[in-house]
């Protein structure tokens, strides 16, 4: 069991940039953390993911503009966002994994998200 809190969310202008960032209640070596986002009725999708030795992946939406990172403790995950644009507008939710870790992991664990919106 992991607990994760999101902060960071905000309303912002296109071409922007926002830090998303996730505090992690149990951030042993055993977890795989990533970010999820997702519009309201819909699943989602998993846009970035870190393991414990700090390999990253990212889903194809966001290559380029999206960066994970962790702490040396692993107890805080960040997503950095880049130029901005109307389509990143979405709930995004931090997220861990058990096991195998890419963005195509089961990610279990969820926080309860931070609200992005980007106005054109």
């Amino acid at each position: 069991q992991v607990t994760l809190v999101e902060s960071g969310g905000a309303s912002v202008q296109a071409g922007g940039s926002l830090r998303l960032s996730c505090e992690a209640s149990d951030y042993s070596y055993r977890f795989c953390f990533g970010w999820l986002r997702a519009i309201s009725g819909t699943e989602g999708e998993v846009v970035a993911a870190i393991d414990p030795d700090g390999k990253r992946s990212y889903a194809d939406s966001v290559m380029g503009r999206f960066t994970i990172s962790q702490d040396n403790a692993r107890q805080h995950i960040y997503l950095d966002i880049d130029n901005l644009k109307p389509e990143d507008s979405a709930t995004y939710y931090c997220a861990a994994a058990v096991g195998y870790c890419d963005v195509q992991a089961d990610f279990h664990y969820r926080g309860r998200g931070t609200q992005v919106t980007v106005s054109s």
